[in-house]
């Protein structure tokens, strides 16, 4: 029986300073691969910036959220510090081409501590079932921010993968903080 997914459901609060997203994408499970670990297509979702596909290389995200808004959207006052451009830095911490790839975020090579986000692609006929978790998240803030975050970056895979013009972006944060305020008591 095919799982059916919602690719608009909250993510899943499983521990501690973790959250977890699921996600049905139009295949193959080699395009979506590409739109995780390609600059430029990453770019059209997420964030831009260098990935050296190796365990240990370096992982730059540079992020223009932004471009991201279809045109004319206001950002509100509390998003503006995110609008970019801004920069994360990370490590590869798994890598098994086309189905896993795991890095730190936020790791600024100091010893601090990073939180860790884990792609992984299952091909289910001609779909993709994407579970993105991100685990290690040190404050409630922490998680509030990277849940709206993730909830709202991959409504914009869902969409730039299935050909549609670009979600509203700035206010889908300010539709889905409640909730995740409340997951993570903030």
């Amino acid at each position: 029986m095919k799982q059916v997914i919602d690719n608009d459901a909250y993510g899943k609060i499983l521990e501690s300073g973790a959250v977890r997203f699921e996600r049905i994408l139009p295949g193959p499970i080699e395009r979506v691969w590409d739109y995780i670990t390609v600059p430029e297509k990453r770019a059209t979702w997420l964030a831009g910036g260098e990935m050296e596909l190796r365990v240990g290389g370096r992982v730059t995200l540079e992020f223009h959220n932004a471009t991201l808004a279809p045109k004319g959207e206001p950002v509100p006052d509390w998003l503006k510090p995110y609008a970019g451009p801004l920069t994360n830095p990370g490590r590869i911490t798994q890598l098994a081409p086309p189905y896993l790839l795991g890095f730190t975020w936020g790791d600024a090579g100091d010893g601090s501590p990073a939180s860790e986000v884990v792609f992984e692609l299952k091909a289910q006929g001609k779909s993709v079932m994407l579970a993105l978790t991100h685990r290690r998240l040190t404050s409630n803030t922490e998680g509030l921010m990277v849940s709206c975050g993730w909830h709202v970056h991959t409504g914009v895979l869902v969409a730039v993968l299935n050909g549609e013009p670009k979600p509203p972006y700035w206010s889908k944060f300010d539709q889905v903080q409640a909730h995740y305020k409340a997951q993570f008591a903030v």
